[in-house]
């Protein structure tokens, strides 16, 4: 796993009761909902590149 970098992030009371609820309603943490946010917008406007699969993910031999 790669070293992650922490960082300070100040939102507004009512979006961080949304974005707890959210990650609640995902059994995720509020910062684990974030990375996952980040990560899906940055891979649909194609800024991130795709994980190569290993040729057990191809073949669907998850050991």
């Amino acid at each position: 796993m790669s070293a992650k970098k922490s960082f300070v992030l100040r939102i507004d009371e009512a979006t961080y009761a949304a974005l707890e609820k959210w990650a609640a309603d995902e059994f995720r943490s509020v910062n684990g909902q974030l990375e996952w946010m980040i990560h899906q917008a940055l891979k649909e406007a194609g800024r991130m590149k795709e994980k190569k699969e290993t040729s057990n993910e191809k073949s669907g031999d998850e050991r």
